[in-house]
């Protein structure tokens, strides 16, 4: 029995059970890291941290003194997330020898839960843009199939969960940045909601896109590290107010309000739309009641990216001139698009989340939940050009971010929780991922519908 390919429940169970130890844990987790080196998965790598907690964790054990949930669980940090002590990048070699004096919110509360963390995972510089590559680092690849991208910007993270290297992982989102490589990888990713996790390392806590979430393999794993994390801080404008009473997760699909999006203004590629089509007629069957909505996401990407690059020219400009050299030309690029931005635009992208925030909140007091594709296209050839126009089943579909995955950046500005699980698999055995959206702080009822769509579709 290989550890690695357990779950996490599972293998909190054994060792609770003292039928594997949290050392035993590790060196599995380890192993695998070193015999899937070649993914590419990690920036930073903490073995020897690992070993000495694990140790301690199983002198715990062996006192018999009580247990946390994830006690002895190996898990990674993707490298944007500040971790006390050891190295945190942000993918950047501006940063490649910053080592944080502080652990931020998510990553106290996983080893308050117990888990053992035994690495940092690859990331584009400042999670800037969806393929997996970064000067630090080269490339992180796809464990289904190297000639395609494992997605990003929580490359690494996916890959490692994937891959088996630690069932858990801890990821973050600025447009997808979970959901995306956990719909290229075939794993499960979840965005909270805005402010369900807190998020405090964002220079702009009062206008924030970007989130902090976990990544696992099944959606129970999702559920259990969720609980983890999850809860208001006060550091976090959005967790000062108590939030509304959570609604019970649904015990079946039957009555449940699909509102059913299979396109959001772009093109689909049709395996992809023949999939996701299935999975939710297969909810159907199941008793859902199923509806088909449109919204035009597309038209969104435009204000997006304003944000985007206005964020970057805020946080990085003040590093042009001095490391020009070492940053990514991405970057750099949409650094200067910031820098050329007038206020008026800036604000009315902020109208336009706004605006977004109500077409969401309109569908949703009727629905249940909103259901898409992830992507509306396999994970891409890893030689595709991302930077220009892409093309989807055979036709010019615009700009990567409205043409591969528009169902995904709407909702890091709108605040709502959203999630994307395995959904099957095309013709070439990419995974193609089922992207599920529901109302604020309903996050434990989205990962009991999400865990309802998993059972029906593995029946």
């Amino acid at each position: 029995m290989d550890l690695m390919d357990l779950s996490a429940r599972e293998l909190a169970s054994l060792i609770k059970r003292k039928q594997v130890t949290p050392v035993e844990a590790v060196q599995s987790a380890l192993a695998r890291m070193e015999a899937r080196r070649d993914l590419n998965a990690f920036i930073t790598e903490t073995a020897d941290l690992a070993l000495a907690t694990a140790r301690a964790a199983q002198d715990k054990v062996m006192r018999g003194e009580p247990l946390p949930p994830l006690h002895g669980v190996p898990y990674s940090v993707k490298d944007l997330t500040a971790t006390a002590g050891v190295r945190t990048t942000m993918g950047s070699l501006i940063h490649e020898h910053h080592v944080p004096d502080y652990d931020a919110v998510a990553v106290a509360r996983a080893k308050a839960a117990g888990a053992i963390l035994i690495g940092k995972t690859t990331t584009p510089e400042y999670g800037h843009k969806p393929y997996a590559t970064a000067p630090i680092f080269g490339r992180t690849y796809n464990p289904i199939n190297r000639d395609y991208t494992p997605g990003a910007s929580s490359s690494g993270a996916a890959v490692a969960v994937a891959a088996g290297m630690g069932p858990l992982a801890l990821g973050t989102d600025g447009g997808g940045s979970i959901r995306i490589p956990a719909s290229c990888c075939g794993i499960v990713g979840m965005k909270p909601t805005l402010g369900a996790i807190p998020h405090l390392q964002a220079p702009d806590l009062y206008s924030p896109n970007s989130y902090i979430g976990p990544m696992a393999r099944d959606v129970a794993d999702t559920a259990l590290f969720f609980d983890v994390l999850e809860g208001l801080d006060r550091g976090d404008p959005y967790g000062q107010a108590g939030k509304p009473a959570a609604r019970p997760a649904p015990l079946s699909l039957q009555g449940l309000r699909v509102a059913w999006l299979p396109t959001a203004g772009n093109p689909v590629d049709p395996e992809v739309a023949a999939i996701t089509e299935q999975a939710v007629r297969a909810m159907e069957q199941a008793g859902a009641i199923v509806e088909t909505v449109f919204i035009d996401f597309v038209a969104l990407e435009k204000h997006f990216l304003v944000i985007h690059r206005a964020s970057a020219a805020g946080r990085i400009g003040a590093n042009l001139e001095k490391f020009h050299d070492k940053i990514d030309p991405t970057l750099v690029e949409a650094v200067l698009q910031g820098r050329e931005l007038s206020a008026v635009a800036v604000m009315e992208a902020g109208y336009a989340r706004t605006d977004y925030f109500r077409k969401v909140e309109r569908i949703l007091a009727t629905a249940d939940v909103l259901i898409s594709p992830t992507l509306s296209a396999p994970p891409m050839h890893i030689d595709t050009n991302l930077d220009g126009e892409v093309e989807i089943a055979g036709q010019a579909a615009g700009t990567v971010r409205g043409a591969w995955y528009p169902y995904t950046f709407p909702m890091n500005l709108t605040g709502h929780p959203a999630l994307s699980m395995p959904c099957g698999r095309n013709s070439k055995g990419l995974p193609i991922g089922l992207h599920l959206c529901g109302r604020w702080h309903d996050d434990r009822y989205l990962l009991g519908v999400a865990h309802l769509v998993e059972e029906t579709l593995a029946g």
